[in-house]
């Protein structure tokens, strides 16, 4: 799992922190989302 993250990674156009901030803001709009579908 790690190592196919880290390959993808390594040929993503993006640096790997730029690539952290869009994983977490894409993961904080979809549990925002299920939160707000969910009530």
């Amino acid at each position: 799992m790690s190592i196919q993250l880290s390959e993808v990674v390594r040929e993503l156009p993006v640096s790997a922190e730029t690539f952290g901030v869009i994983t977490f803001a894409i993961f904080g709009l979809l549990l925002y989302l299920v939160l707000r579908l969910d009530k």
